[in-house]
């Protein structure tokens, strides 16, 4: 890897997200080697890949070059490879460019994809977890009304219209409300010879409300917006196949669909070498203690959505989301900074600061610890806090320009194929 060797103790922070950056921050002017490790060489705001998707935002404005955020740093290092495999008993990890030594290790490698094993989703659907993926689910939205406006059948047309979205999360909701939200205002001026009133948004919920990680009250407001944006909700409904053009459910619904997009589930992107916790239904994770510690190793910790931290409140582990591995990054940070200095570690407790969704255009759910809103300032909040949430004032900028242009002229400049898409796999309608 071409790191040089030294006296001082080698961190090493596999991966560049919400969670490994907050570690490697924290840790900044102390005597220390800082090694961060990613397969890409940037950091990725993910809560914002639905607009990437749905050609309201650039690619480059979520994402950040994550050698920016550590070339003013003494001691640091970023290496772009895939971590292979961990070998604690030596102290040691195994990557695509080689083998690195480490004296403290922290994963904090983000989540995965859960398909729960289906292979014919998994091959044909869609998923929206990093920007390529997002760009291809842009690419294959754009070539299927190309495709329906030659296609003669009109089911087939119907079909490559038709969009089925399983998963009823943030992802799900807020991806369904920016794809209705062209539907109204976009697509009948791109495509005027074609009906776009045909067009089908789906969202597929196998329990009986909306964003169930928030309020009964959130979960109500969400689905009313997206009922009266036109998008079909199905609740208690669970997808069991799809083989590109056909969708199988539990019930008597079925469904044809040109694109069938899973935001139904994340996994832990855990790596070989360390026993991980896999429980029915649940999100396979690295099991740690109150100090982020995993297994009882004592120099290996885990952070963010790979890490499992139960609690009697969270029985299944922390939420998914970008604010425990923030706070979880930075108390890390303080822990090693004590083991350095022979303090005793603090345990690590959450606090829940609320969760957030956007339907659309002036519509958003909001619920914070004492309060609870939706509507107009909500979708004003939910603004504020991710515009301000993002790295860098160049990507500040640039988004907070692109959603005033959208919103003033209620457009979408982004719809642009770039690289064509068309799944491989799927057969032809």
């Amino acid at each position: 890897m071409n790191i040089p060797q030294t006296s001082f103790p080698r961190v090493v922070i596999i991966g560049g997200g919400f969670a490994g950056l907050a570690v490697a921050k924290g840790l900044k002017n102390l005597e220390l080697q800082v090694v961060l490790l990613d397969k890409h060489n940037y950091h990725t705001f993910q809560p914002l890949l639905y607009q990437v998707a749905t050609g309201g935002l650039e690619p480059d404005s979520i994402a950040f070059p994550l050698r920016k955020t550590i070339n003013d740093l003494e001691n640091y290092f970023f290496r772009l490879t895939k971590v292979l495999k961990i070998v604690p008993e030596n102290n040691k990890i195994e990557t695509t460019i080689g083998e690195l030594d480490y004296d403290y290790l922290v994963i904090a490698t983000g989540s995965e994809t859960n398909f729960f094993g289906n292979k014919n989703i998994q091959k044909y659907g869609m998923e929206m977890k990093s920007v390529p993926q997002s760009l291809n689910i842009r690419s294959l939205i754009l070539e299927n009304f190309e495709e329906a406006l030659l296609e003669t059948d009109l089911e087939r047309r119907k079909a490559l219209m038709n969009f089925v979205i399983v998963g009823g999360g943030p992802t799900g909701v807020e991806l369904a409300g920016a794809l209705a939200e062209m539907k109204k205002g976009i697509l009948p001026k791109d495509y005027p010879d074609l009906d776009i009133r045909t067009m089908q948004i789906n969202v597929i919920q196998s329990s009986n409300r909306l964003l169930t990680g928030m309020s009964e009250k959130a979960s109500e407001k969400a689905e009313d917006f997206l009922i009266k944006l036109g998008v079909n909700i199905w609740k208690n409904l669970r997808v069991l196949d799809y083989d590109g053009t056909n969708v199988k459910t539990n019930g008597e619904d079925q469904f044809k669909a040109g694109t069938l997009i899973w935001a139904a589930g994340v996994k832990g992107a855990t790596i070989n070498g360390l026993k991980a916790e896999c429980i029915l239904e649940r999100p396979c994770r690295f099991k740690v203690n109150e100090f982020n510690q995993v297994n009882e190793n004592k120099n290996i910790f885990a952070i963010g959505d790979v890490a499992g931290l139960k609690s009697e409140k969270y029985p299944f582990g922390l939420p998914m989301m970008a604010q425990p591995a923030l706070q979880q990054g930075k108390h890390l940070a303080e822990n090693i900074i004590a083991q350095l200095e022979d303090k005793p570690m603090k345990p690590f407790v959450y606090k829940n600061r609320g969760s957030m969704a956007t339907i659309g255009r002036n519509k958003a759910v909001v619920d914070l610890k004492k309060i609870r809103f939706q509507g107009v300032f909500a979708w004003f909040v939910w603004m504020f806090v991710h515009l301000f949430s993002l790295i860098g004032f160049r990507n500040k900028a640039v988004v907070f320009f692109n959603w005033v242009y959208n919103y003033i002229r209620f457009d979408r400049e982004t719809r642009l194929i770039i690289r064509p898409f068309k799944n491989k796999n799927k057969e032809s309608f």
